[in-house]
């Protein structure tokens, strides 16, 4: 029997089927100190190892099986859920058996879960503006193998619209190949933006068939319960997860 989730973990509000759960960690629950505490569940941040071997158990205890761990590189390769291989480098990950988890780490880039309404396949993308503008949303969804009319979408937490201040290289990234994408930027003047990342999480959904799409509406860099690079730098890893219960 899976333990309790901590009451400060993000559950997703979402017409999910039965039988897929969801989940995204706060700082809230591990033994991480300093920048890291408490739950720190990223291993190439600083933390010390030990600490984070422990935060990742507290988690397991809550779930089916090891999450798959992967080495983010902001692209758009999609791996495998399977428990097999840990460390591959990839940014989503796809699972069609009950039981095993698909995981991303984030402080401020987007976790956008993933399932069909079916119950038969789940995923998970790691949508920062790199690997958004890259298509890391859209993979994830081709390597789910089922119509996009069929697929619901949940953004969970990331930085926000009054916090993400970019470039206009950022916004070429996205108006450069889909003028419409230009509304998600805010102007603040010196060639600066405030950019809207569930927005364009959602024109990227959109734009590849999945219309049911749910959530977006938690800041982290403003809300101190999330881990955020952008506010703090030093700072540890949150975790997006997916699976299907056995």
């Amino acid at each position: 029997m899976s333990a309790a989730f901590h009451p400060d973990w993000i559950v997703p509000d979402w017409p999910a089927p039965a039988g897929v759960r969801a989940l995204v960690t706060t700082r809230s629950g591990g033994v991480s100190a300093g920048p890291y505490a408490t739950l720190n569940l990223g291993s190439r941040v600083g933390d010390e190892p030990a600490c984070v071997e422990r935060n990742r158990a507290v988690l397991r205890a809550c779930l089916p099986s090891e999450p798959r761990w992967m080495k983010q590189v902001h692209g758009t390769r999609v791996a495998g859920a399977d428990a097999a291989a840990h460390d591959v480098e990839a940014d989503a990950a796809v699972a069609t058996r009950a039981g095993e988890v698909c995981a991303v780490l984030v402080a401020d880039c987007m976790p956008v879960l993933l399932c069909d309404d079916a119950a038969s396949v789940v995923a998970v993308a790691h949508a920062g503006w790199r690997g958004l503008s890259a298509g890391v949303v859209e993979a994830a969804v081709a390597a789910m193998r089922v119509p996009a009319r069929r697929v619901l979408a949940w953004l969970g937490p990331a930085i926000g619209p009054r916090a993400y201040e970019v470039g206009g290289d950022v916004r070429e990234a996205f108006a450069g190949g889909d003028a419409g994408a230009a509304d998600a930027f805010a102007p603040l003047g010196g060639g600066k933006f405030l950019a809207d990342l569930a927005a364009l999480a959602r024109r990227r959904l959109s734009s590849c068939g999945v219309g049911r799409v749910y959530g977006g509406g938690f800041c982290t860099a403003s809300d101190p319960r999330f881990f955020s690079f952008r506010r703090d730098r030093i700072t540890g890893r949150m975790a997006g997860l997916i699976w299907m219960e056995r």
